[in-house]
């Protein structure tokens, strides 16, 4: 793969990108709009977040990866697939177990009856965890959006549009458990919107350094084990911390809201 474009065609691409990946920082300030977030609206977000990680991992990015997969390897791409996605999770289950109890309170108990401080280790581990699977979510997808943007700047703008409203979810799903881990709205919204930036930090390593090796199989591999990480994140952080709140059904419903939120923009998307 190689580039052959003018400066301006190159910045309104970057451009375009950052937009998309800044999106994040709205579904962060409505994460910390609520002012004091009682136990219902935690169970309802963080089962919001729960449904658009686990919906847009099975819906689009590990069928993108297997489809990137059998590019290169044919029928073996599925297999290969699959595996990489059970390896994103064991790497993440792994880096879990590894942290520290004092910093990681893995079975802290209900949310809504362990110590102040469990609660607030919890919900940073979990806001964290959030934060860095999405942005290794948004990385690829930043690089794929800004050679879209390259090549046909007609054909990038309602993909990108899309991209910028399918990230807002996202940003609620870092913002909620970071607000109630550091007591602070403005931590928490930064921390949202910069793991949007992945995005255009994609862009700019994809441009500078992995165009030449980034192929079908680089991708596929990379997209799968994304998608293991962002369901290991929800099925074991997300969810639980969800229903520990103690209003189960409310974070059922929320986790299907946010599948129904995901599912629109993906199908804006198309």
């Amino acid at each position: 793969m190689t580039f052959d474009y003018d400066l301006p065609t190159i910045l309104l691409a970057f451009g375009l990108t950052l937009l998309a990946g800044l999106s994040t920082g709205i579904g962060g300030a409505i994460g910390v709009a609520h002012r004091r977030p009682g136990p219902g609206f935690l169970a309802a977000a963080l089962g919001f977040s729960a449904g658009v990680m686990v919906l847009v991992s099975f819906v689009e990015i590990l069928p993108k990866a297997t489809e990137h997969l059998g590019e290169s390897f044919g029928g073996a791409g599925g297999w290969l697939a699959y595996g990489a996605f059970f390896a994103g999770i064991v790497l993440i289950a792994v880096i879990d177990f590894l942290v520290p109890n004092e910093i990681n309170p893995h079975a802290a108990g209900a949310v809504s009856g362990a110590s102040s401080y469990q609660r607030r280790s919890a919900m940073m581990k979990t806001g964290m965890l959030t934060a860095v699977a999405l942005a290794l979510h948004n990385f690829p997808e930043g690089f794929a959006t800004f050679i879209a943007s390259l090549t046909d700047v007609g054909i990038a703008l309602p993909i990108l549009v899309a991209i910028a409203i399918h990230n807002i979810p996202e940003g609620v799903a870092v913002a909620v458990p970071l607000r109630e881990a550091t007591g602070s709205r403005m931590k928490a919204f930064s921390l949202a919107t910069l793991s949007g930036l992945a995005e255009p930090a994609g862009a700019l390593i994809g441009f500078a350094i992995l165009a030449p090796i980034l192929g079908d199989a680089t991708l596929g591999i990379s997209f799968a084990a994304i998608a293991g990480i962002m369901v290991f994140v929800s099925l074991d952080k997300l969810l639980p911390t969800a229903v520990s709140t103690g209003r189960h059904h409310t974070a059922i419903y929320g986790l299907i809201v946010g599948m129904a939120v995901m599912a629109l923009s993906l199908l804006i998307l198309e």
